[in-house]
């Protein structure tokens, strides 16, 4: 570990960190584990720290407020002491306050938020000496969520696309057409990620696989250069029909949606509907489109659609005090 030594470092009380950490899209239509979008909707974490090794205080607010631990069992807390597990540094008393705005369980990288806000303040509260770069983070981070497709756009913004490389993850980052919107239907009802990934098959066709590998090819064009391909560029042969019994009312709104020519996609596991419009007017018919057939299906109260932008910046650290 690079913080080993015979004094472990401390981390010193007293300090104040501010993480504001988008919101993404993983599994990009045909990008399945590898291509992420980042969102314009944020999470943000302040961290204090304190007197004392084992004191944690937990607020939230917005998203998961109630739901989720408020104790030392919270996501963002076991991120931060394994972050300072492994620069071999010594923890101390925590103060959280977790203000969210990314739904939990609906597709959105509400996990990797966390994980990324989390190891971002981590590592900003550790002395300038054993302060972990920015690949180390990134592979803790994957290490954590399992995946790279929301952890990467989350720490870097725009769109990410990442493979293994033996025995770490790379990532590339891409700029976005600024004029691409991206509109989201997201439900009331949660999906847990583990269940939808357990109706995939344990292997696929050659054909199927030269079909995502044409089509995603097809999407990095049609977000750098021209979005007159989004529909086809979205198209999927590995994933999304799979899904569809865990999520049948996302999978009629994509159906329809992709009908009547918008590039709909199930954003991440799902069970939000990811809109992909190629411009402003584009995004709002695709809103209108949405709420009717939401309206038509009697389920307009359960879903709240979203017209949001492309996040150029990942995570970054808005305020620290020493």
């Amino acid at each position: 570990m690079p913080g080993d030594t015979t004094t472990p470092p401390q981390i010193r009380a007293g300090q104040y960190v501010s993480v504001r950490v988008p919101g993404s899209s993983g599994n990009v239509g045909p990008g399945f584990d590898t291509m992420g979008l980042a969102l314009g909707l944020y999470d943000t974490l302040t961290v204090t720290t304190g007197e004392g090794l084992g004191t944690v205080e937990v607020s939230v607010t917005g998203e998961g407020a109630g739901k989720v631990p408020a104790d030392d069992t919270h996501l963002i807390i076991q991120v931060m002491k394994k972050v300072w597990h492994w620069a071999g540094a010594t923890a101390c008393g925590l103060g959280l306050r977790a203000d969210n705005a990314i739904p939990h369980g609906r597709g959105l990288g509400s996990s990797a938020a966390a994980i990324v806000s989390g190891a971002l303040a981590a590592n900003a509260l550790l002395p300038d000496e054993v302060r972990l770069d920015d690949d180390t983070l990134f592979q803790l981070c994957v290490d954590m969520e399992g995946h790279p497709d929301n952890v990467a756009p989350s720490l870097y913004g725009g769109l990410s696309v990442s493979w293994h490389a033996g025995s770490r993850f790379r990532t590339a980052r891409i700029d976005v057409l600024r004029q691409i919107v991206p509109v989201v239907a997201i439900p009331d009802t949660p999906l847990s990620t583990d269940a939808a990934r357990s109706l995939l098959p344990q292997s696929v066709s050659h054909l199927s696989a030269a079909a995502n590998a044409g089509r995603t090819a097809l999407l990095v064009h049609a977000f750098t250069s021209d979005p007159s391909y989004l529909l086809e560029g979205t198209d999927d042969s590995l994933h999304q029909g799979y899904r569809a019994s865990a999520m049948p009312d996302s999978a009629m709104l994509i159906n329809h949606m992709r009908a009547a020519g918008f590039a709909a996609v199930v954003s991440g596991a799902g069970p939000t509907v990811l809109v992909l419009a190629a411009d402003g007017s584009e995004a709002q018919a695709a809103q209108d489109k949405l709420a009717d057939l939401l309206a038509d299906a009697g389920i307009e109260n359960s879903w709240r659609v979203l017209n949001l932008k492309v996040a150029p910046e990942g995570a970054k650290v808005e305020v620290h005090q020493r």
